[in-house]
């Protein structure tokens, strides 16, 4: 049922000139003031409040507008404008009501995860051979090259190139026994 067909029939049913009123400027000025306000706030649920606000408005002080001396469109779209504007300061100023989906993408880590994360590579990497551990620690851990982490071992360097691979693989057995997953 559209607007216009509601209030005739409040009029018709209640003898309020203010109701009249309100109704002869729906008809006149209904249409015009919801495009403008859908186009300011840019969602048609919020405009259709505003213009009802503005109606109610126009209802309260209906002895007091002069429809004889000028338009009433001025004044409305003058009233819509500002309500529009309180309203977008109003949900500024309030923080933004989110749900739980919406929270659970904003969610900031805390560092425990990653704390947890570097216990289980310890024990992982304690687990290993001290071979292996010791390839490790001078390679990624102290970011030697394959020549100098050789020097530092004292063995070859396709020694340290053969022993990184079958640490890094050792670690992620390791590792996919805790049941951890990267």
């Amino acid at each position: 049922m559209q607007p216009t067909a509601l209030w005739s029939e409040r009029i018709a049913v209640s003898a309020d000139p203010g109701e009249a009123f309100v109704a002869a400027l729906w008809d006149e000025h209904g249409g015009a003031l919801l495009g403008y306000v859908t186009r300011l706030v840019g969602d048609p649920g919020r405009a259709e409040d505003i213009v009802q606000e503005v109606m109610l408005r126009a209802w309260r002080h209906a002895d007091s507008l002069d429809t004889r001396a000028r338009s009433l469109r001025p004044w409305l779209f003058t009233v819509a404008g500002h309500l529009a504007t309180d309203h977008h300061r109003a949900r500024r100023s309030r923080p933004e009501v989110l749900g739980a989906e919406a929270l659970e993408q904003r969610a900031v880590g805390d560092g425990i995860d990653r704390a947890v994360d570097a216990w289980e590579v310890s024990a992982a990497f304690c687990a290993l051979s001290p071979e292996h551990r010791g390839v490790l620690l001078e390679t990624y851990y102290r970011g030697r090259s394959v020549a100098e982490a050789a020097a530092a071992l004292g063995v070859p360097e396709g020694t340290v190139k053969s022993r990184t691979y079958y640490a890094l693989r050792a670690l992620r057995l390791a590792l996919e026994e805790r049941g951890w997953r990267p």
